[in-house]
């Protein structure tokens, strides 16, 4: 069997070697084995591999090689991206692999002033990051040049379409120049990215690592088939109460509240240190937050979705998915946080019965059946509030209606009965005589 060749391998330059050494690369993962020599050669590249594979890597140290020293005032490579914590994720890929040469980088991202963002771009840079909605701001102002740009990289492209850039997308590629090297990576595949793929390459390498929305072999999957939110809570706060086993962990919310409300019970009950992200902290909040997390200062981080991409801290050894994604591929992006550079790790999902249909779907996206764990008997709410039940009911309905338009539910044509204080209600019954005025009803006194 052929050894995996190291970095020198692919002819790379003295200075981004010592980096690669110092950021403790030893061997090329598989997608940078095979990204990396086409990028080098000038290929345009479409790349699909699970997250944590090293995807960043393997355009940022060809395109670091290419470019070799600074140049000019004006981007050569543009690197875009769809979320904050993304850009500053390569930023620090780009910066780390690059610091024994004088290349230049910029991050543009939103939460920040334009005018600042503004004069960085127009002082002069190589390499700029940005998520499409900012480049287009910054554009804007004239300060942004575009027309010097050579090579292109999308990543995550399908959280770009998700998050509806397609319109700055397409803006974009209407004022770079067309003669240039492209390169699209991303953990998912679907129809649009397909589309997109076929506008913006010319004649592409296509890099599949495993299969479209697969999650990484480094990570070992589980689901607690839970009956209700509080029986959550408690199975949340049982496991993590092993501080010996849940080192490090993120547990993903649905909502901005239910992360907030989460993050504060887990300090009162447990005692530690917990951070709280999602978009309505502000971007020094979430830079702070992070930054206390990837340090160690911090063993728990509660979010949403934003931290699901562009979260790189490879010793997280567990990701906790308190409600389950109902975009479907935001599930690998999640338990993608864990299991990285080829360390191991855990993904445990809790699954109400409203959301087993959202999880059954998940499970045939990536093609594999996640094993079940038993709930301990001392941890389950036995009586589950009525309106929560009432919500389940009409989920679980609105689900079989997807599946089955003639399927009528327990909801049809079945309506609560008003409630007599309703104004509503009270016209009725004074004009069929049932109830006075001003007054309580008399009927049957």
């Amino acid at each position: 069997m052929q050894e995996t060749p190291d970095f020198s391998h692919f002819k790379l330059n003295k200075q981004i070697l010592t980096a690669v050494e110092e950021a403790g690369y030893t061997k090329p993962t598989e997608i940078q084995e095979r990204a990396i020599p086409l990028m080098l050669a000038g290929q345009d590249l479409f790349g699909i591999a699970p997250t944590g594979t090293g995807k960043t890597a393997a355009y940022v140290l060809p395109l670091l090689m290419k470019l070799k020293y600074a140049q000019g005032d004006h981007p050569r490579a543009l690197i875009l991206a769809p979320t904050r914590e993304l850009v500053l994720q390569i930023e620090g890929v780009v910066k780390q692999m690059g610091k024994y040469t004088d290349l230049r980088s910029i991050a543009l991202i939103g939460g920040k002033g334009i005018k600042p963002q503004a004069e960085a771009v127009a002082a002069g840079m190589d390499i700029l990051i940005a998520t499409p909605g900012r480049f287009w701001d910054v554009y804007a102002t004239g300060a942004l040049l575009p027309r010097f740009i050579k090579t292109m990289v999308m990543d995550e492209a399908d959280k770009m379409l998700d998050m509806g850039f397609r319109h700055q997308i397409n803006k974009i590629l209407e004022v770079v120049p067309p003669k240039r090297q492209n390169a699209l990576f991303s953990a998912t595949m679907g129809e649009r990215v397909t589309e997109l793929a076929g506008n913006f390459l010319d004649f592409p390498e296509r890099i599949e690592i495993a299969p479209q929305a697969t999650t990484a072999d480094t990570i070992d999957q589980y689901i607690y088939e839970t009956p209700n939110l509080r029986t959550k809570l408690n199975l949340l706060l049982h496991l993590l109460q092993d501080r010996e086993r849940f080192v490090r962990a993120i547990v993903f919310t649905k909502t901005r509240q239910t992360a907030s409300d989460i993050a504060k019970y887990l300090e009162r009950k447990l005692m530690v240190p917990v951070r709280v992200v999602h978009a309505n902290k502000d971007q020094n909040a979430r830079n702070n937050a992070m930054d206390a997390f990837r340090e160690g200062d911090v063993p728990l981080l509660v979010t949403t979705d934003i931290a699901s991409r562009g979260l790189d801290i490879t010793d997280v050894s567990h990701v906790i998915n308190f409600d389950v994604p109902l975009i479907y591929e935001d599930y690998v992006h999640r338990v993608g946080r864990t299991g990285r550079a080829e360390k191991t790790g855990e993904a445990i999902t809790f699954v109400t019965p409203s959301e087993l249909y959202h999880f059954t779907r998940i499970e045939e996206l990536i093609r594999r059946p996640i094993p079940r764990l038993e709930v301990p008997e001392e941890m389950i709410e036995a009586k589950t509030p009525f309106e929560e039940q009432q919500d389940m009911a009409r989920e679980i309905d609105r689900q079989k209606r997807k599946e089955n338009p003639d399927f009528k539910g327990a909801f049809h044509e079945k309506k609560s009965p008003p409630h007599p204080q309703d104004p509503t209600e009270q016209k009725r019954l004074i004009k069929k005589g049932k109830r006075r005025k001003g007054g309580p009803s008399w009927r049957g006194r």
